[in-house]
C-alpha cells in the first residue's frame, strides 16, 4: 500500500496530492526552471481543456504549458509510464487548448522526453537535452506561426484526446 501525501507544487505553491505522475511533474517543473532557464511565471500548471464528445463536455487539463512572449510555446504531459504512449494525447491537447496550435508538444517522464512539432506531428527531438531552453525559445518564437486548428479536424482531435485522457477527465 502506497502512502498518499500532500506536497507543495514547485510552480504554484499550491497543495497537490503526490500520486500517479505528480512526482514526474514536480521534477520536470524544477528542470524547466533550474536547467532550462524558464521563470515560474512562464509556466502554467493544469491548464483547463474542455472537449466535447457526443454532445457532452469533458473537463481535463494539460499538465504544463510553457509561455514565451505571451504565446504558448510548449504543451507538456508528465507521465509515469512510457512517454511514447502519450505522444498522441499531448499532440491533440496542444492542438485544442487554445485558439491556435501550441508549436511544440512534449511527453516526459522527467528522465527522457519526446518533442513533437504540433502542426506536422513529427518528432523533432528526443531526450531532456532536446527540450528547448528559454534562450532557444526566445529565438525560435520569432519565426513560428501560431495557426488555428482546421475546424474539420477539431472533432477528430477531441475524440483522440478524450480516448487517451479518460483517467484524467471529470465530466
Amino acid at each position: 500500500m502506497t502512502m498518499d501525501y500532500i506536497i507543495s507544487d514547485y510552480i504554484t505553491g499550491k497543495a497537490v496530492r503526490n500520486i500517479g505522475p505528480e512526482a514526474v511533474r514536480q521534477a520536470f517543473e524544477k528542470f524547466l526552471v533550474d536547467e532550462k532557464g524558464y521563470d515560474k511565471k512562464d509556466i502554467r500548471v493544469d491548464e483547463p481543456l474542455v472537449v466535447q464528445f457526443k454532445g457532452e463536455d469533458y473537463r481535463s487539463a494539460i499538465d504544463l504549458i510553457v509561455f514565451c512572449h505571451e504565446n504558448a510555446f510548449m504543451a507538456i504531459t508528465c507521465v509515469a509510464g512510457s512517454i511514447g504512449s502519450y505522444e498522441r494525447e499531448i499532440l491533440a491537447g496542444a492542438r485544442l487548448v487554445y485558439d491556435y496550435q501550441i508549436p511544440f508538444a512534449v511527453s516526459t517522464d522527467a528522465r527522457d522526453a519526446m518533442i513533437l512539432d504540433t502542426i506536422s506531428g513529427r518528432n523533432v527531438g528526443k531526450g531532456l537535452q532536446a527540450v528547448p531552453s528559454k534562450k532557444e525559445a526566445l529565438k525560435q518564437i520569432k519565426s513560428l506561426e501560431f495557426k488555428p486548428l482546421d475546424e474539420n479536424r477539431k472533432e477528430r482531435e477531441m475524440i483522440i484526446f478524450r480516448s487517451f485522457n479518460l483517467e484524467k477527465i471529470n465530466k
